[in-house]
């Protein structure tokens, strides 16, 4: 369906200077799952809602490890992801191959953006439909990225980005000022709530159907496992803020 004749391909402008194609992108990224990022002074923490297309499939995923120091969220189309990602798990070798060290993180979000906006330059291509929160610690802290598909990157101190997002980011608004001095467990609980706020009435959130990662100056990047994901879900009924067992992660 085409909006007008301004939208056939990414290197035409409309009268108003708008590039409709990277809209479209945009809007994929609206349609996505939802995604939350949020960090403190030590730690970073990203949880994703994962969706499956009925009860007879497994859930896709939405965090996937880029290094031991970064890793990254998802929403939009999970395959433009899974290339991205492949991309910059080879920047991330390359760097340590040459330098020696973990590739900073701002750098290689950078890398990626630049990546992103020569898809909005050429007819042979198309913007990539997916955004990316990256999750990363270097020598400079935690932090929290949004690439998106115009190929724009911007830092936060907590981002939501997808569908229903905007109940989330509501919420990270009211809060976001705590999040420094917060401990992880703390944080990772703010991260669910504000997960909780997108997904409609009628549905939970579970160790199923979320995902949760941790980065931090001691902590490799960290995928935890469904029986610690589970674990910090019910704290949010218990209103504890007890650790999840240590044994119950596992890297990604």
């Amino acid at each position: 369906m085409f909006r007008n004749q301004y939208d056939t391909d990414v290197t035409t402008w409309s009268p108003q200077g708008r590039i409709h194609q990277v809209e479209y992108a945009m809007e994929a990224v609206k349609q996505g799952s939802a995604c939350i990022g949020v960090r403190s002074k030590t730690h970073a923490v990203l949880t994703a809602l994962k969706r499956s297309t009925n009860d007879m499939s497994s859930f896709q995923e939405k965090i996937f490890k880029v290094d031991e120091h970064m890793g990254i969220a998802i929403s939009g189309l999970t395959a433009d992801a899974r290339s991205l990602s492949k991309f910059m798990r080879t920047e991330c070798l390359e760097h340590k191959y040459v330098y020696e060290s973990p590739v900073p993180v701002q750098r290689l979000v950078s890398d990626v953006a630049d990546k992103c906006q020569v898809c909005t330059q050429s007819a042979s291509a198309r913007p990539f439909g997916v955004g990316l929160l990256v999750a990363g610690t270097d020598q400079t802290g935690p932090h929290i990225y949004y690439n998106c598909p115009s190929g724009a990157f911007y830092e936060y101190k907590a981002m939501t980005i997808g569908a229903r997002s905007q109940a989330a980011k509501t919420y990270l608004e009211r809060h976001y000022e705590s999040f420094a001095e917060c401990e992880v467990e703390a944080l990772v609980k703010h991260a669910l709530t504000a997960l909780k706020e997108t997904t409609p009435q009628n549905q939970d959130i579970n160790g199923r159907n979320v995902s949760v990662a941790i980065v931090g100056p001691d902590t490799p990047f960290k995928n935890l496992d469904q029986a610690a994901v589970q674990a910090y879900v019910d704290m949010l009924g218990d209103g504890g803020m007890a650790e999840a067992p240590a044994d119950t992660m596992e890297e990604s």
